[in-house]
């Protein structure tokens, strides 16, 4: 906030704004901004939220307003529409490059990472056994074993939370490349014999290879105490990596965490927001779990959103220049026009 104000900008929080992350207005005050009753969305020059804007909010946005947060294209096309009308520039958090200058706003990961983390506290909470090894004078009890599927940010934060927690860990991930970094970890890298990807995220794979995924994958699914799924591809619907009978392989108690649910499940049955049970297995369907985790989730995405809008800020001005390419990639309406329709 005081970076934003020590740039020149005059900052408006609402009331209240920053509540369930433990951020008081008066420490708004005291960074700069001034805090209002009423939502200073309509008056604003530049509009950073979390979630995308409502289509109410957004009908009420200047014209030639720029809006930041995340917005997947794909599923937002009236949203889209009401910016295009109104000719705001929007920028979308979902579709920021994998480019190196653009590390630092880079929300997903940050987020990413947030999620990962909560998962693993997620499911130890709710498995009726130890996560660690104990060795008592009433005997041993055996490490729990948990496997996560998807090496990206959020499965390589859950592989670290579960080792230290003392779990034994198993992950997989199609991008071979991901193996080094499970290992690194000291978790086990599984080696399928399907054929592996490269580059930052999965891509879509055909149903005869998911089906094959899930043959192989399936016993490690019915020895594990807890699995914790990951995969996601962005704007697409999630793979389906575990199924119904796996779930009922698995031993009483066992836990799943699906961090995909949102997007259509890595479980199919998955609902995101609620807990349902598969014979005697809990399925947690999870629904933005940074969210769970306010004050340090807040303070990562705040620093995203700073650095993106340092990109952005000229003589005291917020003047996007769309040669950037940073900005360009993430730049979804802009001067009366939807410039990308998906990711």
């Amino acid at each position: 906030m005081s970076s934003l104000v020590d740039a020149g900008l005059t900052v408006h929080v609402q009331e209240g704004a920053g509540r369930h992350a433990h951020a008081l207005d008066a420490a708004y005050r005291a960074a700069g901004a001034t805090v209002t009753p009423e939502d200073p969305t309509p008056e604003s020059d530049v509009v950073v939220s979390v979630q995308p804007l409502t289509v109410d909010q957004a009908s009420a946005l200047k014209p030639g307003a720029v809006t930041i947060s995340f917005l997947q294209p794909a599923g937002e096309r009236e949203l889209l529409e009401v910016y295009r009308d109104r000719r705001v520039t929007s920028f979308s958090f979902d579709l920021l490059p994998r480019v190196t200058r653009a590390q630092s706003a880079d929300a997903l990961s940050s987020q990413a990472l947030v999620a990962g983390y909560r998962a693993v506290l997620v499911a130890a909470e709710r498995l009726p056994r130890f996560l660690p090894m104990f060795t008592t004078a009433a005997g041993t009890v055996p490490p729990a074993k948990v496997l996560v599927l998807g090496a990206g940010v959020a499965g390589l934060q859950a592989i670290a939370t579960a080792r230290r927690l003392g779990a034994v860990v198993e992950a997989y991930d199609v991008r071979k490349a991901a193996g080094e970094e499970v290992r690194s970890l000291g978790a086990k890298f599984l080696e399928l014999e399907l054929e592996t990807q490269s580059g930052v995220y999965a891509s879509v794979q055909s149903e005869e290879f998911l089906e094959r995924q899930r043959e192989l994958v399936g016993e490690h699914v019915a020895a594990s105490d807890v699995v914790i799924t990951t995969a996601a591809i962005p704007g697409r619907k999630a793979p389906v990596l575990v199924t119904t009978d796996m779930l009922k392989a698995m031993a009483p108690g066992s836990v799943l965490v699906d961090l995909a649910a949102e997007s259509g499940g890595n479980y199919a049955g998955s609902v995101a927001g609620q807990e349902t049970w598969v014979g005697d297995v809990l399925v947690h369907g999870a629904l933005n779990l940074p969210s769970s985790m306010p004050v340090h989730a807040s303070k990562l995405y705040s620093r995203n959103v700073l650095n993106l809008l340092k990109l952005m800020i000229a003589d005291g001005a917020v003047a996007p220049d769309l040669t950037d390419e940073v900005l360009d990639g993430c730049c979804l309406t802009h001067d009366g026009q939807i410039r990308k329709e998906s990711p």
